[in-house]
């Protein structure tokens, strides 16, 4: 398995393309802007990108998804808590930033437990509400141990929880309840920053220790 970090926009959102060496089968796990240069990496990577996955609805994290939509056969997941915010501005926090971002609507609903099999790859959704109401995380299990956590958890950080449809302890809870129960050895993609690891996480930061 392969993982292609690229930081996008002017937040540098972290946009995941995630895909099997042998199968060549692929997801983009939140594209959040500058889908040129997304699908010019799909492109040249030469995957077959089977979803759009989305950690949540916020705009920093979808901005591509039309884009994406429109140039790729792809199918758009995102848990159901979150997926008016593609269609609604307001929702998406675009309009809070001065913008307006409006997406293609979901193709796929998400929910607590689903998996998805990309070409021997198998994505488990684990619904993580605290920074969004419909905030998700994706497990890979094998063939290496990954987690990748949207803005619900960062390298010695955590989550806003202030926007509208968040909560501090819902986000705590998801936190402890649904991926400190990871092995130490799974390496945490977060929606911003560097990468890191479960174990390092449960010891170093300082807002889960």
């Amino acid at each position: 398995m392969k993982v292609i970090t690229m930081p996008v926009g002017e937040l540098a959102a972290n946009c995941y393309i995630v895909y099997c060496k042998n199968t060549m089968r692929a997801v983009v796990i939140d594209p959040g802007a500058e889908g040129q240069s997304i699908l010019n990496r799909i492109q040249h990577e030469g995957v077959k990108v089977e979803y759009i996955l989305l950690t949540h609805g916020h705009f920093d994290h979808i901005g591509a998804v039309k884009f994406l939509k429109e140039h790729l056969e792809s199918c758009v997941a995102i848990h159901a808590g979150d997926a008016p915010a593609l269609t609604d501005a307001s929702l998406n926090l675009s309009t809070f930033m001065g913008g307006y971002s409006v997406q293609t609507p979901a193709d796929v609903l998400l929910k607590e437990g689903d998996v998805l099999d990309v070409g021997g790859i198998n994505i488990k959704v684990l619904h993580t509400p605290g920074h969004s109401e419909g905030s998700a995380c994706f497990v890979v299990e094998r063939p290496i141990k990954a987690v990748f956590t949207g803005d619900t958890l960062f390298q010695g950080a955590i989550g806003r929880s202030d926007f509208p449809g968040g909560s501090y302890d819902q986000l705590i809870s998801s936190i402890r309840d649904k991926l400190l129960v990871l092995d130490d050895d799974y390496t945490v993609y977060p929606g911003h920053g560097l990468r890191s690891t479960i174990g390092t996480e449960r010891i170093a930061n300082p807002f889960i220790k």
